[in-house]
């Protein structure tokens, strides 16, 4: 089975649990041109013409002001798909990140992470839309969970869908159910102009040795994999010391 039917039935079934998506929805997605945020805008463009659903959707990337931003590749893609690559000039964050590094190892994801969100919302604001849609999948979600165990002590992760009451605007995660194997596979198939990521920080944070160790303690055991897509799912089940 071709992958972009896995992540379509996954974006189908994440829709159908959490609704994600509604009638008349303007959707915001982020474009980083990794292939997580390229599966999600293809998957989403082909599930509003087979579910017949009306929404509008409105493709943006972001400049950070990082080394190398390169947009062509992305822009003429998304043009095939008949919509225009929106670029945000926000090349002032970098030389902010730069400046609240200090002595540590690489820029704070924590704060670009913030401004991301923070930029998103405004460019959602001047379209007037009503969501923003980010590429986040239940690996991500996994890895969110282990960070926030290890490194802030608490049990949490990310949520497929999340309402801002002050700027009255929903974040949603469409390929919430999908896998990255599935994802990665996917951009191959459809031979998707996938680019390097331009962080300074890439491959070099707290998140890829998460990965790793997830990696490690799942290659000869599948089920813990299983078990740990299971568990982000069943908020039934949590038992937790009470006072």
């Amino acid at each position: 089975m071709k992958a972009i039917r896995i992540i379509l039935a996954g974006l189908r079934n994440a829709d159908k649990t959490y609704k994600l998506i509604n009638k008349g929805d303007k959707i915001v997605v982020g474009i980083s041109g990794g292939k997580d945020s390229l599966v999600l805008f293809y998957a989403l463009t082909l599930y509003q013409r087979f579910q017949h659903t009306d929404f509008t959707l409105y493709p943006v990337m972001i400049d950070l002001g990082f080394p190398n931003f390169k947009a062509d590749k992305i822009k003429k893609w998304i043009k095939g798909l008949g919509y225009d690559l929106i670029i945000n000039d926000s090349k002032n964050v970098y030389p902010i990140l730069k400046a609240n590094q200090k002595n540590k190892k690489h820029l704070p994801c924590s704060i670009c992470s913030r401004m991301k969100k923070a930029i998103m919302n405004a460019v959602a604001h001047e379209l007037k839309a009503n969501k923003v849609a980010f590429a986040h999948h239940i690996d991500d979600a996994a890895e969110t969970l282990f960070m926030n165990i290890f490194y802030t002590g608490k049990i949490a992760t990310f949520e497929p869908k999340m309402h801002l009451s002050r700027q009255n605007i929903d974040f949603v995660r469409p390929l919430i159910f999908s896998k990255e194997k599935d994802i990665a596979r996917c951009a191959k198939e459809e031979k998707m102009p996938v680019i390097k990521s331009n962080c300074p920080a890439d491959k070099q944070t707290s998140r890829k040795e998460i990965k790793d160790w997830l990696a490690n303690i799942s290659k000869d055991n599948k089920l813990i994999s299983k078990n740990i897509y299971t568990a982000l799912k069943n908020e039934e089940q949590v038992l937790l010391w009470k006072k």
